[in-house]
């Protein structure tokens, strides 16, 4: 049996990228690579930064 967990890429620009991993226990977790730090979410956090994001991005002059 392969230690290997499945990744997919969710988007990437020159200095950020988002990926998706599919954990031995089924949960899915994104994960966000900004420069030096990664950031790791659970679907629900996920979908509430995205959500704030948003939000804010509707709120930028």
């Amino acid at each position: 049996m392969s230690d290997d967990i499945p990744t997919i890429t969710l988007a990437e620009t020159e200095n950020y990228v988002a990926w998706l991993s599919e954990e031995p226990d089924d949960e899915h977790v994104i994960h966000l690579e900004l420069g030096a730090m990664t950031l790791h979410f659970f679907r629900e956090e996920w979908l509430e930064l995205v959500r704030l994001v948003q939000d804010a991005a509707k709120n930028v002059s």
